[in-house]
Order: structure tokens, then sequence, then C-alpha cells
């Protein structure tokens, strides 16, 4: 009997101290950015003559995990109404991300695309490298990426 409650506990304890992410990719604000999917987005991008902003991220990584928070942000949030928003797993559409890679296909990356759905590569980061992987952990940078946007795009 003995056995088997330290048996119990310990697999208590060891079910409250596995690492469990909170979210799978993160949590992207779906509550109030309306992200959209790629060929959707696209479409809804053309007819609406909007700019689009693309997200590249993943399930397993943690920058991209850290970058959702980005998009908590009551300024990122407005902006973003100003775009058609596309979120896409890496994982889940390898063939659209590899249409996507001036400089590389890592992760998170983020581009922006004209209402037509052509890329401009000039509007990144301010980076030599990993030119589209803005910063993670303020907001800052991907408004300023948004701004540039709307200026270039509209």
């Amino acid at each position: 009997m003995q056995m088997s409650r330290l048996v119990s506990a310990l697999v208590v304890l060891f079910l409250l101290a596995a690492p469990r992410p909170l979210w799978a990719g993160g949590d992207w604000n779906d509550a109030e950015i309306k992200w959209q999917a790629y060929d959707e987005g696209l479409n809804v991008a053309k007819e609406a003559k909007k700019p689009v902003c693309l997200i590249f991220y993943t399930d397993w990584c943690p920058h991209c995990q850290n970058y959702s928070k980005v998009f908590h942000d009551p300024k990122v949030v407005e902006q973003a109404k100003r775009f058609v928003m596309i979120r896409i797993n890496k994982d889940q559409a390898a063939d659209v991300s590899r249409k996507y890679v001036p400089d590389g296909e890592y992760i998170p990356r983020t581009y922006f695309l004209s209402a037509a759905g052509a890329l401009e590569p000039a509007i990144h980061a301010p980076r030599e490298q990993f030119k589209y992987f803005y910063d993670e952990s303020n907001p800052a940078g991907v408004l300023a990426g948004m701004n540039e946007a709307l200026q270039k795009l509209q």
C-alpha cells in the first residue's frame, strides 16, 4: 500500500513539473486581430485594396511564442485593422513558405505585400541578417514596418 502511494505521489509531481506550452505557437491575439488563411487573405486584400502583413511561424518556436505577444499591443491591434493579416504555420504550409525566402526560411518572418500580393522586399527590420525577423519583445519594430508599408503600399 505504501509503495502505491509513493508511486501516485511521484506521478502527480511529475505531471505538475512537466513543461507545458500555454499556447501552441503563441497567443497571437485572435480575439482582436482578424487573422486570415493565405489564399483567402490574398483575395480579401485584392478586393479591399489593403496591404498584407504576412507572418510565418511554427508551434515549436520559442521566438514565435515571444513574438506573438507583440500582437497584443494596442497600437499594433489598431494598425492591424489597416492590413489584411495572414499568419501561416510554416510546418503546415511549407510550399507557401518557400515562396517567401529573400534571405532564408527562418522563423518568425514578417513580410509586407501589396494589395495585389507582391512582396515589398525593402520593408524589413533594421538589420543586416534575418531582415524579416522583427524584435520579438518590442512592438516598435513591427509598428515601424507597418507604418512604412502603409506609406509605400497604399
